[in-house]
This record gives structure tokens, C-alpha cells and sequence, in this order.
């Protein structure tokens, strides 16, 4: 009864809000309520134990300076239910990237307690849905997955004249580096007020582009929402706003090249007959101290010094002699993904360079599309899809976007990784934790060392920096091994990232 009254005034809500007459509801117009939820009661197997769990999925919303709804975030939460302090237990806020993502990638096939159904690689098996995860890091923390504006069933909401706000408009207000960050704020300390979860340890991680998102929450939430997270995980990071052009951005890409041609055996045999990570020190060692001097130089280096540099870096690349002095030491990623396998008429993978596509053309400069991509959506759509409605009982006629309607996206003044050095710098208790796989083209593992090098070059914080590394892609946890591995990687830095009773957050 409560929550079919509850229902009801929703409806009333929207209809004062966006006014809309009864008439256009008996025309049924397709509109996701402002503000709902809906739970349910689970159990999983994590490590061996049985963890009671609910969920609840539901819609938040994002308000304007004067109180009227603007957005509705879907959202996923999940709460151990046999925990009786919660002011000791951490919270997880989860976001994913894009810009433009669902929060379902690391949600389904990461760290909450059910996850995709596919090989011990990654790959797509029938019939799509999701398992346990035993590797979930529920048992430590509770976790909330994040939708923001236009993806999932998330939705920008007409104003008080019941209009829809320009595209310039709603840019404003939710489509950029800043405004995304502000809005987001707010909705999460709505969301840890509503949960009375402001004495909890929280921790924000973000995926691909959630990582700028993340870090700069870091410092919006702590100077102007008072709320002050214990950590902040970056997984495959973005740049952050921290410049790497030029040689710098030419350099970094060498290692993961190396990666890449290591994994489909097209390196040298010297380097083939070795393991992967001794490989990775030293073209790390190479690129740091050889060849990115020698890209520093331009057209004036000096022609033997360039043959040489070309030859290395060939050896370690998998690509030819002729391509690297054709590409004047720089080499484009398209033109790795598509030649390294050409001889094989193959392509590789842009996000995951262990996957594996076949072009039109063996001829070109860049593969016809991103195979695993579309690896990924054709098991996590009708997964996430089916998940939602039968196991937890949230139920709509909105399309779920897997990619979302954001752009174009304001990319102006992103200061993300000055914002977390400055948080980190407020807050001793901050703490920040890198996840790269090795086989990531798009966000390399390379540049995200480069990124963590650069962060705070003080040197005084370094300290509560780390970096793990995977044998995998952009999303390594779809590898069974290093969603092992990664979920343990986050179990231990959130154990060992709670301070004790007594530990004061002072220098």
C-alpha cells in the first residue's frame, strides 16, 4: 500500500513539475518517475562466506538553486544487511567514464556481487545474463553505482514550464568537466544523507573518463559539500588534465606497443621466449632515457643516433624497420592497431589489444572498427538489461543507454588531477590507487605511471600513491585471473587505507 501511494505521488510530483496534463499520461507518454526505489533481498558466496545483501534500485533527483528537479539519476546501491555499525563500514561510489557511459561496466563485471557471464578471457558466452562473483569486494564495503544524465535510465527532466531545456542549455548544466562534477556532488551527498552514511569511510572510483570525474569530486566534495573520502581508485585513468603532448605522448605509448605485440607473439625471439613484466622494465627504461630524448630532437638528430633509435624501437614494437622511419619515430596508434597482424590479416583491439577483428582491407591506416567493443556490448547489453528487470526487480519501458546522448562535452578548464592533488594535500587520510591493464591502447598503463608520476611532483604524498597493474585491457576485470587479482587489490587498499580509532588525519 505504502508503495503503491508512494508511486502515486510521484506521478503527482512529475505532473506539477513538467506540467503535464492527466490527458498526456492517458497518451502514454514513456518518462522515468523523478524519484523512486525498489528493493530486494540476496545472499552471495565472496570468498568462501555467505554475504546477506540488499539492493535497491531507484531514481534520484538533481535539483536547481531554487528546488526544482532538472535531472533523475538512476542508481544501483547495495548494502550488506548482517553489518550492525555502519559508521564503521566503508562506502563505495562507483562511477564509469566515457563521457557518456552507463555505471554498468564495473558494476556487472567487476566489484558487485553479480557479474557477466563470459569465458575465463573476457569473451561473450550464451545464454547472456550474470553469476556470482565471488570476488566482489561486498563483503568489506557497500556499494552504489552511479548513472549520470542521459545514461542508464538516467534523464534530463523538463523545467517548470514543462519545456525541455536547449541543447546549450542543458550543456550548462550538465555536459562538461565542471558542471559534471557539481551536479554530482550534490547528488551524492543527497544520496549519503538519505542512507545516513556520513560517519562511513567513503571512497570514490571511476573508470576511463569517471576518473577525471573522480578526482575532481575529491575536492568538490570536500570544499564545498564538507564531505572528506578516504579514497579515490582510478581505473585505465585519463590524462586528468595533466599535459602530455608531444614527445612525451609519442614516448608513452612504446611499452604498451611492446604489450600488445608480446601478447600475440609478434615480437622478436629474444623477447618473445621471456616473461611479460621483465619485458615492460626495460622498454620502460628504453623509453624514458633513450627514446624519448631522441623524439625531443625533431628532424636535427642525428641520422645514425635515429637509425638506431628506429631499430629499437622496431624490436620492441613488432612493427617493421620501414614503419617506424616512416613514421619519423612516432608511430600513430590506429596504424599499430592495424598493421602489427597485417601479415595474419588481422586487426587488434583498441581498449583491449588481446581481442581480434578482420577488415574489408588488409590495405589502410587504422582498423575498420573497435573489436572488442563490440565484444563487450554483445554480452553486457542483454545482460544489464535482463539483471535490472528479473533479478532485482526494477522494471520501466525506458531504453537503458549503454552510451548516452552527452555531447558535445565541454572539456574546458580540466584541472581533475590538480583538484585530487589538492585533496589529497587537505586530507591526510586520502589516499589514491591506480588500476591499468597492460593491454589498454585507448588510456595506456604507461601514460597512467606518467600520470601518477606527475600528480604531485612535490614528492610529499608519494607515499599514499600506487599503481597495479593487470594482463589485460581498459576493463582488466574481465579476465578471470585479474578480477581476482584487482578486486583483492582493492580489498587490500581499503583494509589498509581505514584509519584506526586513534590515527588523527594531521601532517
Amino acid at each position: 500500500m505504502l508503495k503503491s501511494l508512494l508511486h502515486t505521488g510521484l506521478i503527482v510530483l512529475f505532473l506539477q513539475s513538467a506540467c503535464i496534463s492527466s490527458n498526456a499520461f492517458a497518451n502514454d507518454i514513456r518518462q522515468i518517475p523523478i524519484d523512486e526505489k525498489v528493493v530486494t533481498e540476496h545472499k552471495a558466496k565472496i570468498n568462501g562466506k555467505t554475504i546477506p545483501y540488499k539492493a535497491t534500485t531507484g531514481t534520484q533527483p538533481v535539483w536547481d538553486e531554487e528546488g526544482h528537479p532538472t535531472a533523475t539519476l538512476f542508481y544501483t546501491y547495495y548494502q550488506r544487511t548482517d553489518v550492525k555499525d555502519d559508521a564503521k563500514r566503508p562506502l563505495i561510489i562507483s562511477f564509469n567514464g566515457g563521457p557518456g557511459s552507463a555505471s554498468v561496466w564495473m558494476h556487472i563485471a567487476y566489484t558487485g556481487p553479480r557479474v557477466l557471464n563470459v569465458d575465463d578471457e573476457g569473451y561473450p558466452l550464451q545464454p547472456y545474463g550474470v553469476k556470482n562473483n565471488d570476488s566482489s569486494i561486498l563483503d568489506i564495503a557497500d556499494i552504489v553505482y552511479v548513472n549520470p544524465v542521459n545514461t542508464g535510465y538516467s534523464r534530463v527532466l523538463p523545467n517548470d514550464e514543462g519545456k525541455m531545456p536547449s541543447k546549450d542549455e542543458q550543456q550548462k548544466m550538465f555536459f562538461g568537466v565542471k558542471a559534471d562534477i557539481k551536479y554530482l556532488a550534490e547528488w551524492v551527498t543527497t544520496f549519503v544523507s538519505r542512507n545516513e552514511r556520513w560517519r562511513s569511510p567513503k571512497y570514490l572510483i571511476g573508470e576511463s573518463y569517471g576518473t577525471a570525474r573522480v578526482s575532481g569530486l575529491a575536492l568538490e566534495l570536500q570544499n564545498n559539500q564538507w564531505m572528506y573520502p578516504n579514497g579515490v581508485i582510478l581505473v585505465s585513468p585519463t590524462d586528468l588534465g595533466i599535459e602530455r603532448n608531444g614527445p612525451v605522448k609519442a614516448a608513452n605509448r612504446l611499452p604498451y606497443f611492446a604489450a600488445a605485440a608480446w601478447y600475440h607473439k609478434a615480437l622478436d625471439t629474444d623477447l618473445q621466449q621471456q616473461d611479460l613484466t621483465p619485458i615492460l622494465a626495460e622498454v620502460e627504461q628504453f623509453t624514458l632515457n633513450q627514446y624519448l630524448p631522441a623524439l625531443a630532437k625533431g628532424s636535427f638528430i642525428d641520422p645514425d643516433e635515429k637509425l638506431r633509435i628506429a631499430q629499437q624501437v622496431a624490436h620492441y614494437s613488432g612493427l617493421s624497420l620501414t614503419d617506424v622511419l616512416q613514421s619519423n619515430l612516432d608511430i600513430d596508434t590506429d596504424y599499430f592497431w592495424k598493421s602489427l597482424l597485417r601479415d595474419r590479416k588481422q586487426t587488434i583491439g583498441r581498449l583491449d589489444s588481446r581481442y581480434i577483428g578482420i577488415d574489408e582491407k588488409v590495405v589502410g591506416a587504422s582498423p575498420d572498427y573497435n573489436a572488442e567493443l563490440t565484444s563487450w556490448l554483445h554480452s553486457f547489453t542483454p545482460a544489464i538489461n535482463d539483471y535490472l528487470r528479473t533479478e532485482l526487480n526494477y522494471k520501466t519501458d525506458i531504453k537503458y543507454n549503454m552510451f548516452g546522448p552527452v555531447h558535445p562535452w565541454d572539456r574546458s578548464g580540466n584541472k581533475t588531477g590538480e583538484n585530487l592533488r589538492l585533496a589529497m594535500a587537505q586530507n591526510p587520510y586520502l589516499n589514491v590507487m591506480i588500476q591499468s591493464g597492460y593491454y589498454d591502447g585507448a588510456t595506456n598503463y604507461f601514460d597512467a605511471k606518467y600520470t601518477m608520476w606527475q600528480l604531485d611532483r612535490s614528492g610529499l604524498m608519494k607515499d599514499r600513491l600506487s599503481f597495479k597493474g593487470y594482463r589485460s585491457g581498459h576493463m582488466m576485470y574481465l579476465r578471470h585471473d585479474d578480477l581476482k587479482q584487482s578486486n583483492q587489490d582493492l580489498r587490500q587498499f581499503i583494509n589498509s587505507t581505514l584509519p584506526t580509532e586513534q590515527q588523527a588525519a594531521k601532517y
